[in-house]
């Protein structure tokens, strides 16, 4: 029995992600994972150039034969600037 492309594309996407939440370098629960043939693509927002650096690790530690597309973004986390109005 052979898998179709697609599946075997879905289960290695939620393997991925499932690694990324749960192993302590990144422990990431809003990245997306998209997997293309033997392409991953990660998109979301990460707070540090490092946590961003280890998703990749991550993903090559899980999947070492794909290629990794990193469209994550670096956003700043931090103190609000002022207090926020509530209306």
């Amino acid at each position: 029995m052979t898998v179709e492309p697609h599946v075997a594309e879905q289960y290695l996407a939620a393997r991925l992600r499932r690694a990324l939440a749960e192993d302590p370098r990144t422990a990431e629960l809003g990245v997306r994972v998209t997997v293309r043939g033997d392409n991953v693509l990660l998109s979301g927002d990460v707070a540090s150039p490092e946590r961003r650096a280890e998703l990749e690790a991550v993903v090559h530690d899980v999947a070492p034969e794909v290629t990794v597309l990193d469209d994550v973004k670096v956003v700043p986390v931090g103190e609000p600037d002022g207090s926020e109005e509530i209306r």
